[in-house]
């Protein structure tokens, strides 16, 4: 038992699966049935199946040192805890900033929101060469009313 490790029960499926498959396949060579080949089908893919208990054996019984599961369990250490703390509040800075602000919403006639009024000058910057054909470019700045 030493040599299963720690997940007994994906291991002893995944041999039962594996036996199982064999045992239809010999049952689809050595019968002489006329459907032998749905025998021999059937138990290849009752062994691949099997597959999916052996991933879970395996991957049950990988062993991670706990230097490598500090990040995921919340153990760090306390000098990458400070750096971890100042990326978090970088980071949330600038997530935020590009968040919209809240406006406040007018009220409609019917007391719901209603369209705006009021005008916001905006400041549309362009370049474009000049109309009497120059290479050189020009930067002209036009007001926006929305």
């Amino acid at each position: 038992n030493v040599c299963i490790g720690r997940c007994k029960c994906a291991f002893w499926l995944a041999v039962v699966q594996d036996v199982l498959g064999v045992l239809v396949i010999m049952v689809g060579v050595f019968s002489g049935l006329v459907i032998h080949d749905v025998f021999i089908y059937g138990g290849a893919i009752v062994i691949f199946l099997s597959l999916i208990w052996w991933i879970f054996w395996y991957s049950g019984n990988i062993d991670v040192p706990p230097e490598e599961l500090e990040d995921d369990v919340g153990l760090m250490k306390t000098r990458d805890r400070r750096l971890s703390r100042a990326v978090r509040r970088v980071s949330n800075g600038i997530r935020n900033s590009f968040r919209k602000k809240a406006r406040p919403v007018e009220e409609g006639p019917s007391g719901g929101p209603g369209p705006s009024d009021c005008g916001t000058d905006v400041t549309l910057s362009t370049i474009y060469g000049s109309s009497k054909g120059s290479s050189s470019k020009q930067l002209v700045r036009e007001t926006l009313s929305i």
